[in-house]
């Protein structure tokens, strides 16, 4: 397993599989980008299938152990059973979607080889969802949770980004999780750089402290130094909730262990660069071996090494790390570090 000059061992890789979404989240960076009509083959400028499994094949060489398909929506991608059929058998493979396109496909894609997904969710309540997703389907988003379930794609993780528009749903998204076996709840701090409203920001480390009082047990996830709230019973039992808040968290950075690829095909030794990207394009495996050694070589974590504390406590780009690559718009992920 390759690991950073930091010890941190690569142990999974992000793969996107397109930038098109058929939502349009206030949240997302990327929003409602590109042809959304329904599930089709690889459109312009995304990797083709054999790109995809390539690239897998030469991480599995190095042991990487875990796959996460994002996007976009990565369902609307028909061939997204095949590129996980075809994914290295000694890798779990892990999907972050909207849910809209699971009633119908979920069986198909377990049997695919699929593991679990995530199911992004940011509200139990129809028309605060329409307000935070631009879209209309949030039954069929409760439909493809249930296919899901019915599946074996457990646990279910409901992926839900706390802002100023969602902090009033989260007792009920919580309650939700431990009244339903099968599902987990994931809270991910929001990110106000990526929408330009730093004005919709709430402070995460409330919900840690309210989750504290409330969970019956409490338990450490080495990673990201993550930790894991059980409510309405212990760990087993009851509903198990965990917030995702890398915003300034140095300790969170420094248990990174992914290397990403855009849907374009770019290897990304981190989610918030873009100064580090290199282009896999007609590469090798001999070729695409050099690159991920060369990624992985050259990661930092974000905070606390390529972003630093000045003298007023802000954050400010580490001077080592001035003058690397061009910056190119190629990240396309819609979420934080979700698992």
């Amino acid at each position: 397993m390759l690991a950073d000059d930091f010890g941190r061992e690569v142990s999974g890789v992000r793969v996107s599989l397109t930038d098109r979404c058929n939502f349009d989240c206030v949240y997302c960076h990327n929003e409602g980008l590109g042809d959304t009509r329904g599930p089709m083959d690889p459109q312009d400028g995304e990797m083709s299938a054999d790109d995809v499994v390539r690239f897998l094949e030469v991480a599995a060489e190095f042991d990487v152990e875990a796959v996460k398909f994002t996007g976009g929506e990565p369902m609307l991608r028909d061939d997204l059973a095949e590129i996980i059929r075809r994914t290295p058998d000694s890798m779990e493979t892990s999907l972050t979607t909207n849910g809209t396109f699971l009633p119908g496909r979920a069986e198909a894609l377990k049997d695919a080889g699929l593991s679990r997904v995530n199911v992004s969710q940011d509200a139990l309540d129809p028309e605060a969802f329409a307000e935070i997703t631009k879209s209309g389907a949030y039954e069929k988003v409760l439909e493809g949770v249930e296919a899901a379930i019915d599946a074996g794609l457990t646990p279910v993780k409901l992926n839900m980004v706390v802002f100023e528009h969602t902090a009033g749903y989260v007792e009920g998204m919580v309650d939700h999780v431990a009244a339903n076996d099968g599902l987990q709840l994931q809270l991910i701090e929001y990110m106000p750089e990526l929408t330009g409203k730093p004005e919709w920001n709430i402070d995460i480390g409330r919900v840690h402290d309210w989750l504290a009082d409330l969970a019956v047990e409490i338990e450490h996830r080495e990673m990201h130094d993550r930790k894991r709230y059980w409510v309405g019973g212990p760990k087993g039992e009851g509903g198990m909730v965990e917030i995702v808040d890398p915003v300034g968290n140095e300790t969170f950075c420094a248990n990174c262990h992914r290397v990403r690829v855009t849907h374009e095909g770019y290897l990304k030794g981190c989610l918030n660069r873009n100064d580090d990207l290199r282009s896999m394009g007609e590469m090798t495996k001999p070729e695409i071996r050099a690159a991920f050694r060369e990624t992985v070589a050259e990661r930092v974590p974000y905070y606390g090494e390529y972003l630093v504390r000045d003298d007023e406590d802000g954050w400010v780009i580490n001077d080592d790390y001035i003058g690397g690559p061009p910056a190119v718009d190629t990240d396309d992920e819609t979420a934080t570090a979700d698992d």
